[in-house]
């Protein structure tokens, strides 16, 4: 299809895509990149949601093996180093370190499940898991000295919003139409089409895929479809402090009451502690409750020779996960895969619906998604493409990111290593064209603050559909830690001033 098809003056889309979250995003890179046309609308801001909330891990899932979801773990392994490298610059490996709990579980069962971990994922680069005497490991001197034994593992980290933007960023490059703000109010087949009504005008497409996370029910309801699968709605709430060490490794730690938690080094200077698992109700705020952070205070206090309080939080946020309702009692016990669900083929354009999902399986899930949209939109048909082509700015190789670090400081000299740092694991070799031609600070036009310039925030503006200053302080960058008001202020100003004629 040429995607020019139209009904009465108005362009006639093959898919729609309704959520601009990990998934969203994700589908539609895969639908544009297999030739068909494609609109993503978004309520609010890319990765608004929970695509920016979780616990920014690429993994596997250790904890996952205790439910017996082999094969949501195989998957999400199997994934770990083809998302690595095609986003280099935002993902990026990381030596977990699991200390052994007397009283817990024995050290023996441990072993055997990372001795799986290791082993059913496809790993090759990723190095295999070492049994450690925390006594004699530089992870060992933050904890207390009752915990001498543990391992280390391999996982990986993620910069979660980024990746949510350069999915966005490489549909657009390949057609996509994206809409950010543009929240649907209403949806209804005309003959052989879907009309979606927005708060910005009405769209029409052939097919729908509903990839709202915990919106799905909301918007199923909107197109008058009657749900068959039930979703829950966990609340993932994190905690950010000072920096609690100063090695490279985040920990996994085990609870008494046999949930896990992570403390991992995040932006340079701070530790991220989470996650909890607590039943949403929708309409409660979304964001972390007093208990849950002394919940995850207490957990840190635990192991950590410095105690954590709640005086020393300096950043929580939370994030709502819309899983596929299995039945389970608690509710980490809730499977993190996904599952979907397709109109009958006799009720006219398709609609389908994503339920569940994580971070790690999104290109997958995308995958899948179009696959199954596929048998009923021929323009969707077409070759797997997203294990092996990087997103924009990761076309350089795992290895080479301190040479580019090297090479861009090299081009602009003026860059502070810190800086130059963020700007290369925010945009890879993008960061060149962020930059343009400037030779001089001074040619950056006004510095916000901590290396935020003029030509970056112009850059989001024309490029990444940054329309607010949330949007750069807390998704595009994670500079909100580090601004002060004034400066926050200063930049919501100036992006007021500026924004585009969208």
């Amino acid at each position: 299809m040429d995607g020019k098809d139209e009904v009465g003056n108005r362009r006639v889309f093959d898919v729609a895509v309704i959520g601009g979250g990990v998934n969203g995003c994700g589908i539609a890179r895969d639908a544009a990149g297999r030739g068909a046309s494609v609109l993503l609308l978004e309520a609010n801001d890319l990765a608004s949601g929970t695509s920016s909330n979780s616990s920014k891990l690429i993994h596997g899932g250790l904890r996952y093996l205790e439910h017996y979801e082999f094969g949501l773990v195989r998957e999400a392994l199997s994934e770990r180093e083809k998302l690595w490298a095609i986003a280099p610059h935002i993902i990026w490996p990381m030596r977990f370190v699991l200390p052994w709990v007397r009283g817990l579980r024995p050290r023996w069962l441990l072993r055997t499940g990372l001795f799986l971990y290791d082993h059913i994922g496809a790993r090759k680069l990723l190095p295999a898991t070492e049994t450690i005497r925390l006594d004699r490991h530089p992870a060992g001197r933050p904890l207390k000295p009752e915990f001498v034994h543990g391992f280390v593992y391999s996982d990986g980290w993620v910069d979660d919003a980024r990746l949510v933007v350069l999915n966005a960023r490489d549909a657009a490059n390949r057609g996509a139409e994206v809409r950010t703000r543009c929240p649907v109010t209403a949806l209804r087949r005309e003959d052989d089409l879907w009309s979606i009504e927005t708060a910005h005008g009405r769209f029409l497409a052939r097919s729908v895929i509903n990839a709202a996370g915990p919106s799905v029910l909301a918007i199923l309801g909107c197109s008058g479809e009657p749900p068959r699968q039930s979703i829950r709605l966990v609340r993932g709430s994190h905690i950010v402090v000072r920096k609690l060490f100063d090695h490279p490794h985040p920990y996994f730690f085990q609870l008494p009451d046999g949930r896990i938690f992570f403390a991992i080094p995040y932006e340079h200077d701070f530790t991220l502690i989470g996650t909890t698992d607590r039943d949403h109700r929708p309409g409660d705020p979304i964001e972390a409750s007093a208990e849950e952070i002394a919940y995850l205070c207490e957990g840190a206090s635990r192991f950590f020779r410095k105690p954590v309080v709640p005086a020393d939080v300096v950043w929580t946020y939370a994030g709502v996960r819309p899983l596929v309702d299995d039945g389970s009692g608690k509710p980490e016990a809730a499977t993190r895969g996904y599952r979907f669900d397709i109109s009958d083929e006799n009720e006219g354009a398709p609609i389908l619906s994503v339920f569940g999902g994580k971070i790690t399986t999104y290109r997958t899930l995308s995958q899948e998604a179009v696959d199954r949209m596929a048998t009923r939109i021929p323009a969707l048909e077409g070759r797997h493409w997203t294990d092996n082509s990087a997103l924009p700015g990761g076309d350089f190789g795992v290895n080479e990111v301190d040479r580019l670090i090297a090479d861009l400081r090299g081009r602009y000299p003026f860059l502070e290593p810190a800086w130059a740092d963020r700007l290369v694991r925010s945009y890879g070799t993008l960061a060149f064209l962020v930059l343009g031609e400037a030779h001089t600070l001074n040619d950056c036009g006004r510095h916000f603050g901590h290396g935020l310039t003029e030509r970056e925030v112009r850059y989001l503006l024309a490029n990444e559909w940054a329309r607010e200053a949330g949007d750069v302080l807390w998704r595009r960058t994670k500079l909100g830690l580090r601004l002060d008001a004034a400066e926050q202020a200063d930049l919501a100003q100036f992006m007021k001033a500026n924004l585009p004629n969208d």
